[in-house]
C-alpha cells in the first residue's frame, strides 16, 4: 500500500480517499448507497453499545435489590422460629419478652435494608421507586426494573408481636410477599441478560460486517486505482508518441 501512497496527482481521487480512510467512505461522492449503508451500520452498533450501557446499570440495580430482599428473607425465616419458639406454654413473660426484643432486632433490620437500599441515589426497597424503563438499543426496546416494598407496613408485620396474641400466618404471608417480589426480580434479571447478551452479539456481527464492508471496499478502490494509473500511464504513452510524430514531420517538412 506505501507505493499508492507515494503516487502524486491522485490525492483528490476517491478510491485514494477511501484507501487512505482504511475503506470508509467519508462523502457521498464515494459512493452514495455504500455511505448510507455505512452510517446505518454504525447508528445501529451506536443504540446497541449505549443500550449495553443501560443495561449493565440495570442489572446491578436488580442485583442490588436481590441481594438485600435475600438478607430480608433471612431476617424473617428467623422472625418465624423465634414465633415457634414463643408458642410453648411453659414460657414466662421474661422469656416471651425476651424473645420479642430479638423479633424487634430482626424488624429494624429489615425496615433499615427497606429504607436505605438504594442504586444511584434511588431507593430501590421502600415504596417510592416507580418502575424503571431502560432503553435497551436504539430501535425503542427496553427493559424495566422495577421498585419494590420492603417496609414492616408493606409486609404486614409492623406490630408483629409475641408477647400478646400474634398469627404465626403473618410472617408466612410477608415470606409469601417477599418470594414472589424475588421471583418478579428473577424474571427482569433473566430478560436483561438476555437483551445484554443479544447486543453484545448483534454488535460484534455488525462490527464484523462493517470491518468486511471496509476490506472489501479498500480492495475494490486500489484495484480502480490501479486501472487508473494504467489509463493514464496509456494515455501519456499515446501523447507522447503524437507529439513526436508531429516533430518528425515537421523535421521531414524543413527539409
Amino acid at each position: 500500500m506505501s507505493s499508492i501512497s507515494s503516487v502524486s496527482g491522485y490525492s483528490g481521487y476517491s478510491p485514494y480517499s477511501v484507501i487512505a480512510n482504511g475503506g470508509t467512505y467519508v462523502s457521498a461522492a464515494q459512493g452514495a448507497s455504500e455511505l448510507a449503508m455505512q452510517e446505518r451500520t454504525k447508528q445501529q452498533v451506536g443504540g446497541l453499545e449505549a443500550g449495553s450501557e443501560n443495561l449493565t446499570s440495570a442489572r446491578s440495580a436488580v442485583r442490588v435489590q436481590d441481594g438485600a430482599m435475600e438478607e430480608v428473607t433471612g431476617y424473617l425465616q428467623s422472625i418465624r422460629e423465634l414465633s415457634v419458639k414463643a408458642m410453648n406454654g411453659t414460657n414466662s413473660d421474661s422469656d416471651k419478652k425476651a424473645i420479642q426484643d430479638q423479633i424487634d432486632q430482626y424488624k429494624k433490620g429489615i425496615e433499615d435494608i427497606a429504607n436505605n437500599t438504594t442504586y444511584n441515589e434511588k431507593k430501590l426497597l421502600n415504596g417510592s421507586a416507580k418502575d424503571m424503563v431502560v432503553a435497551s438499543d436504539a430501535n425503542g426496546s427496553s427493559e424495566t426494573v422495577s421498585g419494590y416494598n420492603m417496609t414492616l407496613d408493606a409486609l404486614g408485620i409492623k406490630d408483629y408481636d409475641v408477647t400478646g396474641d400474634f398469627n404465626l400466618d403473618d410472617i408466612d404471608k410477608a415470606l409469601d410477599k417477599l418470594t414472589s417480589s424475588r421471583t418478579d426480580a428473577g424474571a427482569r434479571t433473566n430478560g436483561i441478560e438476555y437483551a445484554h447478551g443479544y447486543n453484545t452479539h448483534a454488535a460484534l456481527e455488525l462490527n464484523g460486517f462493517q470491518m468486511d464492508k471496509e476490506e472489501d471496499n479498500s480492495i475494490n478502490a486500489y484495484q480502480q486505482l490501479k486501472t487508473k494509473q494504467v489509463l493514464d500511464l496509456y494515455q501519456a504513452t499515446l501523447q507522447n508518441k503524437k507529439q513526436k510524430d508531429e516533430e518528425e514531420k515537421a523535421i521531414k517538412l524543413m527539409a
